[in-house]
């Protein structure tokens, strides 16, 4: 895993919270590979493999308000998931749930509320 993928799971809510999630990510970190689609799944992911360049792209405020609370788990480098946390938290009413590290990897999960 490099030092700016993050992948992200995404559990609660439909596929709209899902992706209002994923969209507050991408002014930190690019597009994702693909956005949440399928409005019958329980488990939303996306893979990020980049970073934007400094002022490229938003911050991830007003991305979207979610409909329900969202279970938000968050893995990569410490780094990524770090920048990762800190943009969600930005862009809705977060609580951290917990961390934990591996060798070279991070996973963090949040709960964000509407």
């Amino acid at each position: 895993m490099s030092g700016t993928q993050l992948t992200v799971t995404l559990s609660g809510g439909g596929a709209d919270d899902a992706r209002a999630v994923v969209r507050a990510l991408e002014g930190t970190f690019g597009a994702p590979d693909e956005l949440p689609a399928d409005e019958n799944a329980t488990v939303h992911m996306a893979t990020f493999d980049g970073e934007t360049e400094a002022g490229t792209a938003g911050d991830g405020e007003g991305s979207g308000r979610l409909s329900a609370p969202v279970t938000v788990t968050v893995q990569g480098s410490p780094q990524a998931v770090r920048r990762a946390s800190d943009t969600l938290t930005r862009a809705f009413t977060a609580r951290d749930d917990g961390t934990a590290s591996g060798d070279q990897e991070q996973e963090r999960q949040l709960l964000l509320e509407p």
